[in-house]
């Protein structure tokens, strides 16, 4: 069934690349408009690097190659005035606005300072509020928000994990933090059919479960574990026989959510895990 979005303009935070690139291509594929917002450059308790401007600039072009119109913006989630300004200016540029996906977020692990804490609840939790803020007065009744959790933020002993530091406390916080934040904004905005909904991954084949400190973790038992030994423990983490999640097995339910056949559906914490929260696997 194509064309699902047709007609629709969508903002997706964290568009660079990764699990946002894949929703805004695949979203764009059923017909949406995109406004790809995304940081683009470094934030300091961060182990893996973040998005490029050549990063957000690739998101454009795979958008437009499938024939849809696209406006990108370099804004930090953390910061709502500006945030606000990008979201103005793309729904000026594209006619409206329809979707939002606040996905943008990071896993600031193995920095030591009170900031890794810090980082990833003002990306993964404040950068959410932040982006519901400034756009739920400007959709239409009838409209859908859709929120990146964690299916390991909702595990013990995984994300929370003493290993992960203060940057996987703040991760867990956060993820854990929306799940009651949707459910109340969902019931919020219900009088006016605005759907809330959030998708909880398990890990994805992203540039935030491949770096050297998180492969650690995984593999305690190696002083430098290559990606192949890694995958070897990210396997035991879900049920399925799997290492991790493509991004664009998160984007088929995104465009679910976005569509109008999920039009009753809201409130909703749906994961996307591979059976990982079945059987509750520790990490490393």
């Amino acid at each position: 069934m194509a064309g699902r979005l047709e007609g629709k303009v969508a903002l997706i935070t964290g568009a660079a690349r990764g699990q946002g690139r894949s929703h805004a291509v695949r979203m764009a594929e059923e017909g949406a408009d995109i406004i790809a917002l995304d940081i683009c450059r470094q934030i300091k308790t961060n182990p893996y690097p973040l998005s490029s401007p050549e990063d957000l600039a690739e998101t454009a072009l795979l958008v437009e190659k499938v024939g849809r119109r696209v406006m990108t913006a370099q804004v930090d989630v953390r910061e709502r005035e500006p945030l606000r300004k990008a979201v103005a200016s793309g729904r000026s540029a594209l006619g409206g606005l329809d979707v939002v996906v606040a996905n943008a977020g990071i896993l600031p692990i193995n920095d030591p300072s009170p900031m890794a804490f810090i980082d990833a609840v003002d990306v993964d939790l404040v950068g959410v509020i932040n982006t519901v803020a400034v756009t739920i007065e400007e959709l239409p009744d009838g409209s859908s928000i859709i929120i990146t959790g964690s299916t390991a933020g909702m595990m013990e002993g995984t994300a929370d994990n003493p290993a992960l530091g203060g940057g996987g406390a703040g991760y867990s916080y956060a993820k854990k933090t929306l799940i009651g934040y949707v459910e109340a904004l969902a019931l919020q905005a219900a009088h006016r059919s605005i759907r809330v909904n959030a998708i909880h991954p398990t890990n994805v084949n992203t540039h935030l479960i491949h770096h050297e400190g998180l492969y650690k973790i995984f593999r305690p038992d190696l002083e430098s574990p290559t990606r192949e030994e890694a995958e070897l423990a990210f396997t035991y983490f879900q049920a399925m026989p799997i290492p991790y999640v493509e991004p664009v097995d998160i984007s088929h339910l995104v465009v679910y959510l976005a569509a109008d056949e999920s039009r009753y559906v809201t409130g909703q914490q749906i994961r996307v895990d591979a059976g990982s929260l079945l059987q509750k696997s520790p990490i490393g």
